[in-house]
């Protein structure tokens, strides 16, 4: 039979490497935040002067990228508050929070944008093609620039990824109106203006599509992309003494953090069973498996010993 034991927790670092970077990511936010508030009005304005409806949709997703900002930063400092007696596991789900938020805001600007694109193709009218080039360019310098701060942090923070998606897209769209603005300069075709727009609809679309399902994955307590859980199960169950691993359990904390919580079963006698055995075990889980924080339940196995159980 089996006899729960002893419970410990292995691998916690309590995340000091994403503290000690939260001032570059809060300075990454108000550049970001800042240029593109900025271009988004006067990108507005222009749009008007134009009346172009690839610009006009252009600075739309450019405020929807302000409020996305916005709303990961704000994600990003709940993060490195201290847990609570009510919160005991701190502010670190507003992470995955905002990530769900930004693919649902990236959405809502696409069906924006073909919306305006569908009602310029159906009533076109002039625009001023060289305007539209250079603020459109302005654009892709802006957007791509201020991408680039979050190219670090998108590979192992979904939050920074949707920040970094919502600045990539649209550095995406200005070049798409570029493209758009030399094409009708130089043939007059005023539909190539509304139909670039829709383009760039199905290609925001598609590239939200995994941002919003891994969100809702983690939302949900699925284990995180990257992650294989059998793999985890066969490593902890090759460790000399265990016998057998159950109630395996592997979830976001946030967006950046990974937590693992397991049954061990073990010999009565084992002398594996010590602190610096469940160090190793935890060091050995984030670097294999990007797990921070782990907790093992030990289950003493009272039928057999370190001679007779595998």
């Amino acid at each position: 039979m089996h006899s729960h034991t002893e419970q410990s927790h292995a691998g916690h670092d309590h995340n000091h490497e994403h503290k000690v970077s939260l001032e570059n990511i809060n300075l990454s936010f108000i550049v970001a935040v800042s240029a593109n508030l900025l271009f988004t009005v006067i990108e507005a304005v222009y749009a008007s002067i134009t009346n172009s409806a690839s610009l006009l949709g252009d600075a739309g997703h450019n405020l929807s990228d302000v409020l996305g900002l916005l709303l990961a930063w704000g994600a990003t400092y709940l993060a490195s508050r201290k847990a609570t007696d009510l919160y005991s596991y701190g502010y670190r789900r507003t992470t995955i929070l905002a990530a769900i938020i930004n693919s649902v805001v990236l959405v809502f600007a696409a069906l924006y944008i073909a919306y305006e694109s569908i009602e310029k193709l159906l009533n076109p009218a002039p625009i001023a093609e060289i305007v539209m080039m250079i603020v459109a360019g302005i654009g892709i310098v802006v957007n791509a620039g201020t991408a680039l701060l979050f190219v670090k942090g998108r590979k192992n923070d979904l939050n920074l990824r949707g920040a970094f998606l919502h600045l990539a897209y649209d550095a995406l769209i200005s070049a798409g109106v570029v493209l758009a603005a030399i094409v009708i300069y130089y043939t007059g075709w005023l539909w190539i203006d509304p139909v670039m727009g829709l383009l760039i609809v199905i290609v925001i679309v598609g590239g939200t599509w995994g941002l919003l399902r891994d969100s809702v994955n983690l939302i949900l307590d699925a284990v995180p992309q990257g992650i294989d859980r059998r793999a985890v199960h066969d490593y902890l169950q090759q460790i000399a003494g265990v016998s057998q691993v159950h109630d395996l359990h592997i979830w976001a904390m946030s967006t950046f953090e990974n937590c693992l919580t397991a049954h061990l079963v073990m010999p009565q006698n084992t002398l594996w069973d010590s602190e610096d055995s469940y160090a190793a075990i935890g060091a050995s889980l984030k670097e294999k498996f990007n797990i921070h924080h782990v907790t093992l339940q030990v289950e003493k196995d009272l039928e057999c010993s370190n001679q007779d159980c595998d």
